[in-house]
């Protein structure tokens, strides 16, 4: 059984083309799929996958049972960055704790006037689908918690093997406590 966080199943759509994959155009509008009409501002995406290579694809069956594919989800450490004009501390704490307290699966939070940083565990199947909910995890959230107007400037993505080894050896990022939003 395939377990997905509410609102992200709706958000992923398919393409229509073979193995996920969506033919991109060159240039300006690189971003969108070929023949794909331009968003209207404010309208929703739907999210597409870049196919997995040949070596995920014989893994997977592998891993199968009866050769059908078993998608099992695994947990993924986010931490993701911001930054962005100056904004008032209270306005960036208040919007912090509306975030947590919305979606009560992010760990901790840092923030400053202009910058913040929020780290918590994602279950996805892989990396692409955990990176994907994260980058719109800022942008989505914006206006339900009044989040300041700022970029994303970093992202990372690391499985919870990774990240119980980094802690174990004394380096990479110190245990999310304590847990909620704190100034740097």
């Amino acid at each position: 059984m395939r377990r997905v966080r509410p609102g992200v199943a709706a958000a992923r759509g398919s393409t229509g083309v073979a193995g996920g994959a969506a033919p991109r155009t060159a240039g300006p509008a690189s971003s969108r799929t070929a023949g794909a009409p331009a968003r209207a501002p404010g309208e929703e995406r739907a999210l597409t996958s870049v196919a997995a290579g040949e070596t995920y694809r014989a893994q997977e069956v592998a891993e199968s049972k009866d050769g059908q594919p078993v998608d099992v989800p695994r947990l993924w450490h986010v931490t993701l960055s911001v930054s962005g004009e100056q904004a008032p501390l209270k306005e960036v704490r208040r919007a912090l704790e509306q975030l947590a307290h919305d979606h009560p699966f992010l760990l901790t939070s840092r923030y400053a006037g202009d910058h913040a940083e929020i780290r918590y565990w994602e279950e996805a199947r892989d990396l692409h689908d955990a990176a994907a909910v994260a980058l719109r995890l800022w942008g989505e959230h914006r206006q339900t918690a009044g989040l300041p107007p700022w970029e994303i400037v970093g992202l990372e993505v690391i499985d919870r093997q990774t990240y119980h080894q980094r802690i174990a050896e004394g380096y990479g990022p110190a245990p999310a406590t304590p847990v909620g939003v704190h100034p740097y």
